[in-house]
C-alpha cells in the first residue's frame, strides 16, 4: 500500500508529473492512493479542466498504472452536465482498466465553502474490487458522515479509502485525524486516508487547502503510518487478517440492533 501525499497545483500536467514521480518511488506497491481533486486543485475552475473518464487525464493514469504494475485511487473531475462537475474518485486496477468510480456524495457546504455551487453531489455508495480487495470509496467531507462509511462496511468494503483536499483552518486537523481513525474504530476495518500536501501558496481563489496527514490506520485504530505535514510517499503493508482477529474479540458490529435501530 503506497501512501501518495503529493502537492497539487494549478497545471494539470504539473500534477500529473507528480503521479508519476509518486508511482517511480512506490514501485513494488499493490495499491498506490493519491488525494482528491489531483486534476487541479480548487480554487480554480473546475468546469474549465474537467474530462469525461475516458479523456486524457483518466487515460494517462491509465497508463501510468499499466507502465508501474500498481493499482491507484485518485480523484478526478468529470464534467456534470449543468455547468458543474463531479467531484470523481477513479479506481484504476493494476493493467490499466478502470475497475469503478465514485462521485463524491456529501459535498464542502461548510466553513464559508460552497462546493455544491460548482460541483454536482453523487447518489450512491460506491464498492469496488481492487488488489485483490473490496474498497470502499470515501471522498473528503464524506468522512464526517458515518453512515456512509457503514453502508461500505454492510456492502463487502474490506477497506475504506479515504481521498481528500481537506480544507485547511483552526482545529481542522484534529477533525481530519480523529474522525479517519473514528471510521476504522467505529467499523473495525481499515483505512487508509490520503489528503493532499497542504498548500503552500494560495489558489487563484479561496482558502489554502491540505493538512497532510495521510493515515493508514487498522481495524483497531492504530495509528501505523503518518505522513505528517510534507509531500511524502510512504509503502506500507496492510494484513487484513487482523480484521477478523479483531472482530473475534471486538464484535460490535455483530452487536448492533436492527430492530430497534
Amino acid at each position: 500500500m503506497a501512501l501518495c501525499q503529493i502537492p497539487v497545483g494549478d497545471d494539470p500536467e504539473e500534477n500529473l508529473q507528480e503521479v508519476r514521480k509518486a508511482l517511480g518511488r512506490a514501485e513494488g506497491a499493490d495499491l498506490a492512493v493519491f488525494p482528491e481533486a489531483v486534476q487541479v486543485r480548487f480554487g480554480n475552475t473546475l468546469a474549465d479542466v474537467a474530462e469525461p473518464l475516458d479523456g486524457p487525464f483518466v487515460g494517462e493514469l491509465r497508463r501510468l498504472a499499466r507502465e508501474h504494475g500498481t493499482a491507484l485511487v485518485s480523484g478526478v473531475f468529470e464534467p456534470a452536465g449543468d455547468g458543474r462537475v463531479y467531484n470523481t474518485a477513479v479506481a484504476i486496477d493494476a493493467a490499466g482498466g478502470l475497475a469503478g468510480t465514485y462521485r463524491k456524495i456529501h459535498l464542502f457546504d461548510a466553513f464559508g465553502d460552497h462546493e455544491s455551487e460548482r460541483v454536482a453531489p453523487g447518489d450512491r455508495p460506491v464498492v469496488v474490487e481492487l488488489a485483490g480487495t473490496r474498497i470502499g470509496l470515501v471522498t473528503c467531507y464524506d468522512v464526517r458522515f458515518p453512515e456512509l462509511a457503514r453502508a461500505l462496511v454492510d456492502q463487502g468494503a474490506e477497506v475504506l479509502v479515504v481521498i481528500a483536499a481537506w480544507a485547511q483552518g483552526v482545529f481542522k486537523e484534529e477533525h481530519w485525524t480523529t474522525l479517519v481513525r473514528a471510521r476504522a474504530i467505529e467499523n473495525t476495518t481499515w483505512v487508509v486516508a490520503v489528503d493532499k500536501a497542504p498548500d503552500r501558496t494560495p489558489p487563484p481563489k479561496g482558502n489554502p487547502g491540505g493538512v497532510g496527514r495521510s493515515m493508514l490506520v487498522d481495524p483497531m485504530g492504530t495509528v501505523l503510518a503518518d505522513l505528517g505535514p510534507f509531500p511524502s510517499v510512504q509503502v506500507t503493508e496492510l494484513d487484513p487478517e487482523v480484521t477478523g482477529r479483531v472482530r473475534r474479540f471486538l464484535p460490535s458490529l455483530a452487536h448492533r440492533r436492527p430492530d430497534v435501530l
